[in-house]
């Protein structure tokens, strides 16, 4: 097999395997999951708000879930690892689910993407923006854009600085696609411009009373 074949036959099993996790750890608030080869084994490292609904009592699921990985997806000993996510209103993933999974129960698009914008920005990130793309109501596909706080789009910040991700919601119309963007920490730029508006903002007002002064 061609390296540009092994590549795609990889890339739909991971796909694959997340459609599965996903579905079948959607109350244990699942994230997402990272796959990496290590030269004896696959080590899987799943991401959820509750991981104990997946390990299960005395890791029972682990067993069942590492089999269920052998036997359905192909896996030579698979490793699993189960981490939690201590702030779900931070992780762009779940966020992304969660706006889909509204959108599936018929709840309007705009209240349920200003009602994530409260949550990520209430749990203390630096910025957030949703776009939620499809027929939105209407058999006219148009795309949505929703934002708050401060958003890096391009340059090194908006690959290090911003997490992504995507969720689809199918609905009677069709299918909708959410992306979800939050940056979680303050970049160098934004902290100079901060600095350098406050700056200029105490000069005006000395200039101010300076001038209130001899008037």
């Amino acid at each position: 097999m061609s390296v540009e074949k092994r590549f795609v036959k990889e890339g739909i099993r991971s796909r694959d395997v997340e459609e599965f996790l996903a579905s079948e750890f959607a109350r244990a608030g699942y994230s997402h999951c990272e796959i990496q080869r290590t030269p004896l084994s696959i080590r899987i490292t799943v991401y959820a708000h509750k991981p104990g609904l997946i390990i299960g009592r005395g890791g029972k699921n682990i067993d069942i879930l590492t089999q269920t990985l052998k036997e359905k997806f192909g896996f030579e000993n698979p490793q699993l690892d189960v981490q939690e996510i201590k702030n779900p209103d931070m992780d762009p993933h779940v966020i992304a689910k969660w706006i889909a999974s509204a959108l599936e129960r018929g709840l309007n698009y705009k209240r349920v993407a200003n009602i994530a914008l409260e949550r990520v920005m209430g749990a203390g990130a630096v910025g957030v923006a949703i776009r939620i793309a499809g027929k939105l109501g209407t058999d006219m596909a148009r795309k949505e854009k929703f934002s708050a706080g401060y958003l890096k789009y391009s340059g090194e910040p908006s690959e290090s600085m911003v997490k992504k991700s995507y969720a689809q919601a199918n609905v009677k119309l069709g299918t909708i696609g959410i992306q979800v963007r939050i940056m979680l920490e303050t970049s160098k730029e934004l902290e100079t411009t901060e600095k350098i508006e406050k700056e200029t903002l105490e000069k005006g007002e000395e200039v101010g009373n300076i001038e209130e002064k001899t008037d």
